[in-house]
C-alpha cells in the first residue's frame, strides 16, 4: 500500500529511497515503507555510535515510549559492542549491523512485523541519519490502509523526535571536541 507525501517520507532523498537497505531482506513484503532522514553536523563515526546508544533508550517522548525515563544524554561505554540478537529499544532484535553504517532492527509484533535500518551516512553537513522502517499489516477491522496510515503519522511524530534528539546529541558532541 502506498501511503502518501510527508507521512510516508520525512526528509530523505530520493537516491536515498531507491537505495536497497538492510531491512528490505527481512520484509520485502511490506505494506508500508517509511523513509525518515536528517542531516547532521557531526562525523558518520560518532552519529553511527548515537545509533547504538538506541540499545539504552528510545530517545522520543521519553514520557511517551521510555516510561517515562529521561534516555541518556552521554554516551554509555559498551552500547557500540553489538551482536546480532541483542535487544534495541526494549521490542527490537539487533538483526544485522555494519559499523559506522548501520544498525537493522527486527521485531516481530506491534501488530504485525517491522523491520528497520538506521543508517549514518555521509552528508553535506558531515553526516546524516537515514532510516527505512517496514511493516507488515496484518488484517485488522478497520482495514489495511487506515492502519498504514495511523501507524505511519504515529511513527513520524515519534521519529522525527528521535531523529532531531540523536542530531542534537551528536552535534553537541561534534562541537565538544
Amino acid at each position: 500500500m502506498r501511503i502518501p507525501g510527508p507521512v510516508a517520507n520525512w526528509g530523505a532523498a530520493d537516491d536515498e529511497t531507491a537505495r536497497p537497505e538492510p531491512c528490505d531482506r527481512l520484509l520485502p513484503d511490506a505494506d508500508v515503507v517509511l523513509h525518515r532522514a536528517v542531516d547532521v553536523a557531526a562525523p558518520v563515526p560518532l552519529v553511527f555510535r548515537w545509533l547504538c546508544q538506541l540499545r539504552a533508550a528510545p530517545y522520543s517522548y521519553d514520557t511517551i515510549d521510555n516510561f517515562g525515563r529521561r534516555s541518556p544524554q552521554e554516551l554509555t561505554p559498551g552500547l557500540d559492542d553489538l551482536q546480532p540478537g541483542i535487544p534495541f529499544m526494549t521490542f527490537f532484535t539487533l538483526s544485522s549491523f555494519a559499523p559506522d553504517d548501520h544498525v537493522t532492527l527486527w521485531v516481530d509484533g506491534m501488530p504485525g512485523p517491522v523491520a528497520v535500518t538506521y543508517a549514518a551516512r555521509p552528508g553535506p553537513r558531515g553526516a546524516r541519519i537515514y532510516v527505512r522502517m517496514l511493516w507488515r499489516a496484518p488484517g485488522m477491522p478497520f482495514g489495511r490502509r487506515a492502519a498504514g496510515l495511523f501507524l505511519s503519522a504515529g511513527d513520524l511524530v515519534m521519529m522525527r523526535r528521535q531523529l532531531l534528539n540523536l542530531r542534537d546529541l551528536a552535534e553537541r558532541d561534534a562541537a565538544r571536541a
